[in-house]
């Protein structure tokens, strides 16, 4: 039995039809008053009389009374019927040839006893169009405005109204099966749709829904990836707004669009509300700009009280995600508003394996790839920074016009997101070359003499993106805390370029080529005195950062809390720790001057090494020859499996030794 076809319904138009009546009369009725009034100013006065005629009924006394209208308009009346074109005349009107006749003929009425009035002529047609039509567009313009603030569609004026968007079953769907490397979060996640689904399970024992959960995290790390799939796996309303979308240069409609946001929520209770970003409304009151009246903080103060206010607000939750909780108002925080902060934080090696494997779904790959190895060679990389890996190795293999995706294409990925581009259209000179190559391998030296200090993975004279060669150390295993004694390898491996090239070329001859180690190196022994009490003479007090100047939410800028004897003592603090890693450098750079020489000459021949070839080389032992179709193209053979670099973009500058970032 077929089925029968349904019938669309049809959109009801009599709301529509309504406006366009009511508009149509009322232009009729304008046109008809319009029509009207030059009929009658037409019509006054009877007929229509020459000015010839006129004259010779005011010679003969047959003229009784007259009305000038205007200079060139006389309306009158007879004293005596008149005949004119075959009908009988009492009133009559005539046009005067000019204005200067009207002396003339005002004399001649006066001498024949006619009585004579005067008054304005009256407005014509033009004059009622211009005076009416005005107050028309004025009428329409209201009704039109009214309409549109009552209406639903997205139409002008409506800035009171929230801008939230209502994730409809119809949108594909995003569910915790996409997401990756956030466990924690997503059993927190799970937990609040659970309570959507079934509320007496948990309110049985006197539980309450959370009013609001706030994912907390870096950027790229997935936080917005989490509401999407939250609103996926709920089944209940979700709405779906930024904080910026509350943001507006009219006074108080921030303010009304959370209220109209909220009003929505409880029409559709239970829901879920996601505000993305919501630093942009949620910052700390009272920063000093905009003063008390800031529209901004009038918004804040809206979503304080439909958050928990005086009158319940039962059945809605708020989801929002920020990247700077620092910024936010502690009564934005507190629980009963948002009685859940969820960390998510950057994905550890297991982490970075699944949200490489969510990725990977959608690439052809060839066996040789091991998303493990790949998950080892990425500390310190975002889910964002692992979607894009997988996306350029997508692209690398396109370019190679191959049908699968490689390891080695993974691996040219990994060296083009965390390294930066190579530039292998820039031209060194043969000094450049030379001098950039004992840069990097004085890197080296410390890293590999430096006991406790990460392996050294690669090490390159190719430029990338704004360096000229790099060294790059692939920690064993993800990190989450240093000691002083890798903290003090760090600095030494940093200035190992400096000094090679000091000891190579002397000083006269050194460049500006470690600027950026030299400026890395500073932060981080400020930070190991400042902050890690990591310095025997300040001891343990955490003096801050004073020099940085940033607006931090609660104020303008970050003030110094310390004396400036104390500050004077963190600046010797930080200059002898410096002092002290160069002379290390040195030292283990000019006991070991023929390694150094060797790892620059396997530079100058090859460009790039890999960590077993630098192992070969410190050892002692010769590398192989260099295969002829590899030379070709310029560069070795495709790295080792597994092999990776940090996080860490290079800097401009000669060269940078690329290890990990030190905590804080």
């Amino acid at each position: 039995m077929s089925e029968q076809p349904q019938k669309t319904p049809k959109k009801d138009t009599r709301n529509r039809r309504l406006p366009r009546t009511a508009t149509l009369w009322f232009l009729f009725a304008l046109l008809s008053l319009l029509a009207f009034q030059f009929m009658r100013g037409n019509d006054r006065g009877g007929g229509e009389v020459s000015y010839t005629e006129l004259h010779r009924q005011i010679e003969s006394d047959n003229v009784l009374k007259v009305t000038f209208q205007g200079d060139t308009r006389v309306e009158g009346e007879f004293r005596n019927t008149v005949t004119i074109d075959e009908s009988d005349v009492t009133e009559f009107h005539t046009q005067l040839p000019s204005a200067e006749v009207t002396d003339e003929l005002s004399d001649l009425m006066r001498a024949h006893g006619v009585e004579i009035t005067a008054r304005p002529r009256g407005p014509g047609i033009g004059t009622y169009m211009f005076s009416i039509i005005p107050v028309f567009l004025f009428i329409a313009f209201w009704i039109w405005m009214l309409r549109a603030m009552q209406s639903g569609g997205n139409r002008a004026f409506q800035f009171g109204r929230s801008r939230a968007r209502l994730i409809s079953p119809d949108t594909p769907q995003v569910t915790f099966q996409d997401v990756a490397g956030a466990e924690e979060a997503k059993l927190e996640l799970e937990e609040i749709i659970e309570f959507l689904k079934d509320p007496p399970r948990f309110s049985r024992l006197g539980g309450r829904l959370p009013k609001g959960v706030l994912l907390v995290g870096p950027p790229g790390t997935g936080k917005t990836l989490l509401g999407r799939a939250v609103a996926g796996e709920a089944g209940r309303p979700f709405f779906q707004m930024s904080g910026s979308d509350f943001v507006e240069m009219f006074v108080g409609v921030g303010a009304s669009r959370v209220r109209d946001l909220f009003e929505q929520g409880k029409a559709h209770a239970p829901c879920i509300i996601f505000v993305d970003e919501i630093d942009a409304v949620g910052r700390h009151r009272g920063a000093g700009l905009g003063g008390g009246h800031d529209e901004r903080e009038q918004t804040l103060n809206a979503l304080l009280v439909e958050m928990d206010g005086f009158e319940a607000n039962e059945g809605v939750i708020l989801l929002a995600a920020t990247n700077r909780p620092d910024v936010l108002d502690p009564a934005l925080l507190r629980p009963g508003r948002f009685d859940r902060q969820v960390v998510v934080d950057l994905p550890d090696v297991k982490g970075r394996e699944g949200i490489l494997r969510v990725h990977a779904k959608k690439l052809p790959l060839e066996e040789d790839v091991e998303l493990s190895l790949i998950a080892r060679g990425t500390p310190g990389l975002s889910g964002a920074d692992l979607s894009n890996v997988c996306n350029e190795a997508a692209l690398f293999a396109a370019r190679r016009g191959v049908e699968r995706v490689a390891m080695e294409d993974f691996e040219q990925a990994k060296d083009k997101v965390m390294l930066g581009t190579e530039r292998r259209s820039m031209v060194l000179t043969d000094a450049e070359r030379r001098l950039t190559a004992f840069h990097e391998a004085g890197h080296v030296v410390i890293a590999v003499k430096v006991p406790g200090l990460d392996p050294v993975h690669k090490v390159t004279i190719v430029p990338r993106g704004r360096a000229l060669g790099l060294t790059a150390s692939l920690p064993e295993e993800d990190r989450h805390s240093h000691t002083r004694d890798w903290l003090n390898g760090q600095l030494a491996m940093l200035f190992g370029g400096r000094v090679a090239e000091e000891l190579e070329f002397g000083l006269e001859k050194v460049t500006t080529g470690a600027g950026n180690d030299i400026e890395r190196a500073t932060a981080m022994a400020r930070r190991m005195v400042t902050r890690f009490g990591m310095s025997d003479r300040i001891g343990l007090m955490a003096v801050g950062d004073s020099e940085q100047e940033v607006f931090l939410g609660r104020e303008l800028v970050q003030r110094r809390e310390v004396s400036d004897y104390t500050a004077r003592k963190v600046d010797e603090e930080v200059k002898r720790i410096l002092d002290e890693a160069h002379g290390r450098a040195r030292r283990i750079i000019d006991a070991n001057r023929s390694l150094l020489a060797d790892l620059a000459s396997a530079l100058l021949e090859r460009e790039t090494l890999d960590s077993v070839e630098i192992r070969m080389l410190v050892e002692g032992r010769e590398l192989p020859p260099l295969r002829s179709d590899f030379e070709e193209n310029g560069k070795e053979e495709a790295e080792l499996p597994g092999a990776a670099e940090p996080a860490t973009a290079p800097k401009p500058g000669l060269g940078s030794a690329e290890p990990l970032p030190s905590p804080g």
